[in-house]
């Protein structure tokens, strides 16, 4: 079961003029899921952001393109923790419409010190929240 579940529509602006989802544009939508999922778990990116200088940036990133998104569509996207490591968290995403996946990525991220833009650790009630989403999805600790 995915730790968490949101819906998104495709909108005319996330497509290209024949209707078709733009890739680009689900990286996008992808993001704002993210974000919607660090406030879940409480920990808002404005606040990580502006109060505790905390980044998120991605380091990898694979995706897996299995049916097109037209516009109008409704997408549930999945968003699953699949490991917690000192500075890293990997996550995995799907998107559905209607039950048929449309793509996947797997996903690293990595908390960064805003001040001088390298890794940090994970600081531990951010952790905490991680591993409680990581239990969730039955995913590994490192």
């Amino acid at each position: 079961m995915a730790a968490f579940t949101t819906t998104r529509t495709l909108t005319f602006g996330d497509c290209d003029p024949s209707g078709i989802a733009y890739f680009p544009s689900y990286l996008h939508l992808m993001v704002g899921v993210m974000e919607a999922f660090f406030a879940d778990i409480g920990h808002p990116w404005p606040a990580l952001v502006s109060e505790r200088r905390i980044g998120t940036p991605t380091v990898t990133l694979n995706l897996h393109f299995e049916r097109p998104g037209f516009h109008g569509d409704v997408l549930d996207f999945h968003l699953e923790v699949v490991k917690v490591g000192r500075s890293s968290l990997d996550l995995r995403h799907r998107v559905e419409r209607a039950g048929e996946v449309l793509w996947r990525a797997e996903q690293r991220i990595v908390a960064t010190s805003l001040e001088t833009h390298k890794a940090i650790a994970w600081p531990e009630d951010i952790r905490a929240a991680l591993l409680r989403a990581l239990e969730a999805s039955g995913g590994s600790q490192a």
